[in-house]
């Protein structure tokens, strides 16, 4: 009995982590944020200026500009229970951009931390 106790709460302990891990906000470096893209599809933002996003962007990613006055209806098309990864250029708009993000009801937002810059400095591909 004790063994089928232990075995039901590690399970359940085991589940409750991996829920938890796929809610809230998690702000990763270049590496993690690759890995975690690659583990589990989501949304991939990019909230720079159509011309940074010209210059080089992820591949995958969906420009939505921060400060462009239809950010807020661009962002509401997307789906509030897949993840969303974001990022920007130094990690400043994309801090923003969770804020939003978080008060409209998104479940999971993974931030990349110091955006495109630290990205192309560990040697990541941009398109």
């Amino acid at each position: 009995m004790k063994k089928l106790l232990f075995l039901f709460l590690a399970t359940f302990s085991l589940l409750s982590c991996e829920a938890q891990e796929k809610k809230g906000v998690e702000l990763v470096p270049p590496a993690q944020f690759e890995k975690q893209m690659a583990a589990e599809k989501g949304q991939l933002i990019d909230v720079r200026t159509p011309k940074e996003f010209g210059a080089g962007h992820l591949e995958g990613a969906q420009n939505i500009h921060l400060y462009d006055k239809d950010f807020s209806q661009r962002v509401d098309k997307l789906d509030k229970k897949k993840t969303v990864y974001v990022y920007c250029k130094a990690g400043g708009r994309s801090s923003e951009a969770v804020d939003t993000l978080k008060a409209k009801g998104f479940t999971h937002i993974v931030e990349l931390q110091g955006g495109t810059d630290a990205w192309t400095e560990a040697g990541k591909p941009v398109k």
